[in-house]
């Protein structure tokens, strides 16, 4: 594993918010989901995000992360368009695909600034694929880029939480680092998924997001 200060550092960078790739701006469905009533308090709303990362993050993101890594260190372009296009065409509503593409392109643009050339992708650039030409510029391995990749969106969500509800900050670290255990084994589990068996099964948090788009009133993009 490479625990160089120098990859830390860079980890530490690309999962942080204050990178300015507007993450902040999306609430992934969840805005809704408290919106209609679906969730009620911080327990429940740790239970939302405690399946995501089961049956969405561990079984699409990270695998995909897994094999652009393995598609970059030998410089195979084909492939990351490949996943690049397979992960987007797996977001199934306009609110998670807009939520991938505009921080992806926001990310993308952003690393030549930092010296990390990116590949040139006609269309639309998820999320993932940026963070993974960044991680493997950075010498960051697969395992550590997964827990950024995990971070990041951990923090990003349960920030959105606590505009939504009234959470204090204290319930909101807890629910951080509740979620936080259980990225180990969503790093495991994803290191076995198939490529046949990539995907999201979570069709309460699509219902939310379609929803999310035709929401009255909202603080999140849609």
């Amino acid at each position: 594993m490479n625990t160089t200060d120098h990859a830390v550092l860079r980890l530490l960078h690309l999962s942080s918010a204050g990178l300015p790739v507007g993450a902040y701006a999306f609430s992934h469905g969840l805005e809704y989901a408290i919106e209609a009533g679906w969730l009620k308090k911080d327990a429940d709303i740790e239970r939302w995000l405690s399946a995501q990362l089961r049956f969405s993050v561990a079984t699409l993101d990270l695998p995909i992360l897994l094999r652009l890594g393995q598609a970059l260190a030998i410089n195979d372009h084909t492939a990351v368009r490949y996943w690049n296009a397979l992960i987007l065409a797996s977001r199934e509503t306009h609110e998670l695909q807009l939520t991938d593409t505009a921080t992806g392109l926001a990310l993308q643009k952003l690393l030549p600034e930092f010296g990390v050339p990116v590949i040139t992708i006609q269309g639309p650039v998820s999320f993932v694929t940026a963070f993974a030409q960044a991680a493997q510029h950075w010498a960051i391995d697969a395992h550590m880029a997964g827990l950024g990749l995990c971070w990041s969106w951990i923090e990003n969500q349960v920030n959105a939480a606590t505009k939504l509800l009234p959470m204090g900050q204290t319930q909101a670290q807890r629910m951080m680092h509740s979620l936080q255990a259980q990225v180990p084994a969503a790093i495991a589990a994803a290191a076995n998924v198939e490529d046949d068996s990539m995907g999201a099964s979570l069709p309460a948090l699509s219902l939310a997001s379609m929803h999310h788009e035709t929401q009255y009133s909202r603080l999140f993009r849609s």
